[in-house]
């Protein structure tokens, strides 16, 4: 196997494994989240195929399997279905293990923290088209979600993404090179900042938030449909 695939596979063993927790029963929730997923993964797969078309990103053969959908190798389409995954069972164990958590304060600095980055980047980049892209919609969706709709999750969200910032600086990490003599996910430099924590270009922040913040939403809402229907069979 690849050595991109074998990080997909450390990444998902865990929270397959743990989906069947007693209390959490994550396994309940595949139904939404495996759709949320998908409705996500559809457009950023044509976002990431678009990107590599135009070498904007690339993919290093040496570690990887060598089979492609488009332009994309397998190891990176699985990427779209396992981050994901993985991220969504931490929320759903946060949620399920502390329902009662006082997060008003935290939610809210980090939508500031967040928007007001992100539109700065947008501004002062716009001629790189991964900052202005990843940047400018991570601050559209936190604007429209968090101020507009003001959704009454989205501080578990906030939670959920900065505690899964660990294994994604692990994570990418290993695809950006800190660990290997090439980076496995190669970035051009006319197309980001150029600020890097550790090896991992500060863009793809702003493009992991706006691929799981979108899940969460559709998530959410599907489980309230899902909710209203029990309901009126009762």
């Amino acid at each position: 196997m690849s050595l991109y695939f074998w990080i997909i596979s450390g990444t998902i063993v865990f929270p397959f494994l743990l989906s069947f927790d007693k209390k959490i029963h994550f396994y309940t929730h595949w139904k939404t989240i495996f759709s949320a997923i998908f409705l996500v993964g559809m457009f950023f797969l044509l976002w990431d195929n678009y990107f590599t078309e135009h070498k904007i990103w690339g993919f290093n053969p040496k570690y990887i399997r060598g089979i492609y959908l488009f332009r994309l190798p397998i190891e990176e389409v699985l990427f779209f279905l396992v981050v994901p995954y993985a991220c969504m069972f931490v929320y759903e164990v946060i949620r399920g293990y502390f329902p009662d958590l006082k997060l008003d304060l935290l939610g809210r600095a980090f939508a500031f923290a967040m928007v007001l980055s992100g539109l700065l980047l947008t501004i002062f980049y716009i001629r790189n088209w991964y900052t202005l892209t990843a940047c400018s919609l991570s601050s559209l969706l936190i604007i429209g979600i968090h101020f507009r709709a003001k959704a009454k999750w989205f501080n578990y969200f906030a939670l959920t993404f900065l505690v899964c910032l660990v294994p994604f600086l692990i994570v990418n990490g290993i695809l950006t090179g800190f660990f290997t003599d090439e980076p496995i996910v190669w970035y051009s430099e006319n197309h980001i900042v150029g600020i890097r924590i550790g090896t991992i270009p500060l863009e793809d922040i702003y493009y992991n938030l706006s691929m799981l913040l979108p899940i969460v939403l559709i998530h959410e809402v599907l489980k309230q449909y899902r909710v209203k229907k029990l309901i009126e069979k009762l």
